[in-house]
């Protein structure tokens, strides 16, 4: 082999091991603007006492399977056992507002955060189950032929290719740990998919992210001169414009691939013990029902979100799955789901305010769906698309607000409906992504970033 072919063959290895995830990026300059442009748009927000778009960060708690909406934030003490469920609701700390008993510590700061009761999904999307539920609230499109494969780019995709350029050392959307249904880049491509932690945030043992690990005896120049190699080798079979595109992209992952701010960033390690146990350590899964306690990384994976917006990521999405509660639903949440979101949800809206971050930082929590009003034989709901609650804090979020209600059994709105839409017009807003922006997809058609929603603005 000539020492070229062993040059590109060896660089391609090591980079590839690198980038693999980051290689999903936006490059920078997506979006538009210049830098000076930027600077402009910043000091006009400051002016005006607006927290500029740049500073601003979304969190998606992503409660996959569909929590129950009777059991967690809108109970219904007054109708039929079979209805109501073995949970008994609890006032909290804005009068008239009631909660689930199992949410003591969300009750005691109900200021702080908003509910949205009358979420649900139209008619015309029939009965939605879970991936085309995930579908409809990353992407605010139906699901394709297979629901778990993305047909239309998701919020994170659509804030990559629009906000990448905000911080170029650091992704603009971040999954921990990896990909749900929903939130891939389809035609996008995946310089706009996420990056994905893999790693999973564990309660004990160090958290390593995968991607920023070198191969042994590489540094950052090194990995750098190998890149300026293999451009030169390559502009002989490139056009102008795809060597300028190629090393843009190949330049602005190995930005963050070998960024100190980075890997600061994801170093959950560097968090005090204290912080940690306050959002709680999960233990591992019940061998005779993993369903019974969830993730046991739960809350380690809210603590690396913090991180990760005071960085300057733009979005990230937190998988906290699997709220399918089919059988013994109320034993499940009784021991596991729900004392672990009220302690883990609690420390992370309380330690987004420590550090100032709370007003620049949006936090949505919901699932695809809602359950069954009625309560199966086996102690359990069903899948329910047609009322649904999700929670709100941050932003400029007004807490201590309840947004629309559902019908005295919880099986639909009774007034001031919410589309999954909206939620991601709220999103979109705050972020200030342009919403009404179309893109081409691969056969030629435009579409919106969101084909209809209006954001909710009796949150704010």
């Amino acid at each position: 082999m000539s020492n070229k072919s062993r040059v590109c063959q060896e660089f391609r290895q090591t980079v590839d091991q690198d980038r693999r995830a980051l290689l999903r990026l936006g490059m920078l300059g997506a979006g538009g603007l210049t830098l000076s442009q930027l600077l402009q748009f910043d000091e006009r927000s400051a002016q005006a006492g607006r927290i500029p778009d740049r500073e601003r960060s979304v969190i998606i708690l992503w409660m996959r399977g569909g929590p129950s909406q009777h059991d967690q934030w809108d109970p219904k003490p007054d109708a039929p056992v079979e209805i109501r469920g073995e949970f008994a609701p609890i006032s909290t700390s804005v009068p008239g507002i009631q909660i689930s008993e199992m949410q003591p510590k969300c009750a005691a700061i109900m200021d702080k955060w908003s509910i949205v009761r009358s979420l649900h999904h139209r008619k015309e999307d029939g009965n939605v189950g879970h991936s085309n539920g995930d579908q409809i609230c990353f992407t605010g499109y139906p699901a394709g032929p297979s629901s778990d494969v993305n047909v239309m780019p998701s919020v994170g995709s659509h804030v990559a290719r629009q906000q990448q350029h905000m911080n170029p050392s650091m992704p603009a959307y971040v999954m921990v740990p990896r990909h749900v249904p929903g939130t891939g880049s389809a035609w996008f491509g995946p310089a706009y998919g996420a990056f994905e932690t893999i790693a999973d945030p564990a309660a004990d043992g160090p958290f390593k992210v995968p991607n920023f690990e070198m191969a042994t005896g590489l540094s950052p120049d090194r990995i750098r001169q190998r890149q300026q190699l293999l451009s030169s080798l390559n502009r002989s079979s490139l056009s102008d414009v795809q060597m300028a595109a190629a090393d843009k992209f190949q330049d602005k992952a190995l930005d963050i691939v070998t960024s100190g701010a980075a890997r600061q960033a994801f170093d959950l390690d560097a968090e005090p013990r204290s912080v940690r146990e306050r959002y709680g350590f999960m233990p591992a899964f019940d061998p005779g029902d993993p369903q019974r306690c969830g993730s046991p990384n739960w809350a380690q994976r809210m603590l690396l979100s913090r991180r990760l917006v005071e960085a300057g990521v733009r979005l990230v999405t937190v998988d906290l799955r699997w709220w399918d509660f089919h059988k013994e639903g109320f034993d499940s949440q009784r021991r596991g789901f729900l004392p672990r979101f009220d302690q883990a949800y609690t420390a992370l809206i309380e330690d987004l305010e420590q550090h100032g971050l709370l007003e620049k930082t949006l936090v949505v929590a919901w699932g695809e769906i809602g359950r069954t009003p009625r309560i199966n034989a086996n102690a359990g709901r069903d899948h329910w698309p047609y009322v649904f609650s999700a929670a709100f804090a941050g932003g400029g979020v007004q807490g201590g607000r309840v947004v629309g209600s559902s019908d005295r059994q919880g099986g639909v709105p009774k007034d001031n409906p919410k589309l999954p839409h909206d939620v991601l017009a709220t999103i979109y807003r705050h972020l200030g992504v342009d919403a009404t922006q179309q893109y081409v997809d691969s056969s030629g058609r435009p579409h919106p970033v969101l084909p209809q929603g209006k954001a909710i603005d009796e949150l704010f």
